[in-house]
């Protein structure tokens, strides 16, 4: 009995007691504050690397439009924007050039922005997570790596020859379109996923469809976000060269206006490739190739500051 006892006090005796150290907390608060400040260097280091790129990057933004004020404004004149090119191209205007800069433009943003938005809507809103989803995703991306040259070649089998469209104004938008589809198809999905689900399960808490639901709740709430997509999407198209060289501009066309979509038209981006590169007085018309390149800043700032006006009111009238 001694023994079992014995056994039993030794089996069933509490282990001793771990000696526990014990913080105060004058020590907590040190180490609090030794995080708080390693996250504040840290934040600042970060920081100052960011504004190091955004200086970058306005300051070459300056360089690029001081050098073309000095070397071009002196060409800029009101017969230069409304007269046509005149003696080779060395007197004259670019009126022309910008009406074809602006269908070509606005012709590629008709094209795209639908297809886009509605290509968004389907991967973020009814297609399902899986290989196929994958897959579309993966051509997207590739689409957007693409060449712009390559483009112009897919155009010109494609369009022009195939489909017999000519040079023309339809061939170089849909062209232009197809390049930036990937832009808006991005920033138009990137847009929908910022829209809460709570939107969503409101809108059919109340009954309504889910096509009603994307349609008049989570599109409107989405607009500001798939207008930034459309605004860099008419950047691009406002100042591809290689496309529009194989599909829609000519060296040189002598009405102002085009007849129709599948008439030849001039345009800046090309206009000043061809100045630059197969005029037959290069150096005397350097002053209009830097008045060209100033104008096709201006009009894709100008395209540009219209789009953002117009998200702005838009988020006015969200908030």
């Amino acid at each position: 009995m001694d023994i079992a006892a014995s056994s039993d006090e030794k089996v069933f005796s509490p282990p001793p007691k771990e000696k526990v150290k014990k913080i105060g907390a004058t020590e907590i608060q040190k180490a609090a504050e030794a995080i708080h400040n390693r996250r504040k260097v840290t934040q600042k280091i970060v920081f100052t690397f960011l504004y190091i790129a955004a200086a970058i990057n306005g300051l070459a933004l300056f360089i690029i439009i001081f050098f073309m004020l000095k070397n071009g404004l002196s060409a800029i004149s009101w017969t230069f924007l409304t007269d046509i090119p005149r003696d080779a191209m060395t007197k004259g205007g670019i009126f022309p050039c910008i009406i074809g800069t602006v269908y070509l433009s606005f012709g590629a943003i008709l094209v795209s922005l639908p297809i886009g938005v509605a290509s968004a809507i389907y991967l973020n809103e009814y297609a399902r997570p899986g290989r196929i989803l994958r897959i579309i995703r993966l051509g997207i991306n590739n689409l957007a790596g693409v060449p712009s040259v390559v483009f112009g070649l897919f155009g010109l089998a494609f369009f022009v020859i195939y489909l017999k469209m000519g040079v023309s104004i339809a061939a170089g938008a849909l062209t232009l379109g197809a390049i930036t589809l990937p832009v808006i198809i991005g920033s138009t999905e990137e847009a929908l996923k910022t829209v809460p689900d709570t939107y969503r399960e409101a809108s059919l808490a109340l009954g309504a469809t889910k096509w009603q639901t994307i349609w008049r709740v989570v599109l409107p709430a989405a607009l500001p976000g798939i207008l930034t997509g459309a605004i860099l999407g008419l950047s691009r198209a406002a100042g591809e060269t290689a496309p529009i060289m194989f599909t829609a501009a000519a060296f040189f066309v002598p009405e102002k206006m085009p007849s129709s979509i599948f008439s030849k038209i001039m345009a800046l981006p090309y206009h000043i490739y061809v100045l630059a590169t197969a005029g037959t007085e290069i150096e005397a018309t350097r002053p209009l190739q830097y008045g060209t390149a100033l104008v096709l800043i201006g009009l894709v700032l100008g395209m540009n500051l219209l789009a953002i006006i117009w998200r702005s009111r838009l988020r006015r009238k969200l908030k």
